[in-house]
């Protein structure tokens, strides 16, 4: 059976799908200031992960409550996102010692049927 694709949705309003001016021409800078800028860059996410604990320690709190009854966590990601999820999945057994059906993923793409 031929799978359907489904539409696309528009994501191209969403600030993380934006170009970021800073890195429009890392292909023309120095060494230093490409990494100058990576690094400015990079700085900003604390502060962004700083402005989310609130929301982070409820998913936390919610997420580690299912697990406590009985419930799984699954991952689910596509490209660098979904390989991610992999790796992290697949690091609980042998650091949390869970049951590695309790943590599972989901990576989008592989064979069509």
């Amino acid at each position: 059976m031929k799978q359907t694709p489904h539409p696309k949705p528009a994501l191209g309003h969403l600030r993380t799908e934006q170009r970021n001016r800073a890195s429009t021409r890392l292909d023309q800078e120095s060494t230093l200031n490409l990494v100058s800028i990576i690094n400015r860059e990079d700085a900003k996410v604390a502060g962004a992960v700083r402005d989310a604990l609130p929301q982070i320690a409820k998913a936390v709190d919610i997420i580690a409550d299912r697990l406590r009854r009985g419930g799984r966590l699954i991952y689910v990601g596509a490209g660098t996102s979904g390989r991610i999820a992999a790796l992290d999945a697949s690091e609980c057994p042998p650091t949390f010692g869970t049951d590695p059906k309790q943590v599972q993923f989901i990576i989008a793409g592989g064979r069509t049927p």
